[in-house]
């Protein structure tokens, strides 16, 4: 059984990016995120590029390189550490 399932988190793949902006809507909500969220396309091209999995977050600069890369999720989801990383590095 995965680790989602025995913290009974079951979010069935989406199929519209409506569904997708909902799925990061609540995901932003329960983990009580106040930083922007960007979702990746149907195709998940983001996702190929990154190879973001496990699930971690991620902070791209403007010049599209990884300034800051989180540990693996949920676990390693530490937004508060995101936004210190922010205030320091990009808030002026």
């Amino acid at each position: 059984m995965q680790a989602n399932e025995q913290a009974g988190i079951l979010v069935k793949q989406p199929k519209t990016e409506t569904e997708r902006k909902a799925v990061a809507q609540t995901c932003g909500a329960k983990l009580k995120l106040d930083i922007p969220m960007l979702i990746d396309g149907l195709d998940n091209a983001v996702g190929e590029a990154y190879a973001g999995w496990p699930d971690r977050l991620y902070v791209v600069d403007e010049k599209g390189l990884i300034a800051y890369k989180g540990g693996p999720g949920p676990g390693g989801f530490k937004p508060e550490e995101v936004d210190q990383f922010l205030a320091k590095h990009f808030r002026r």
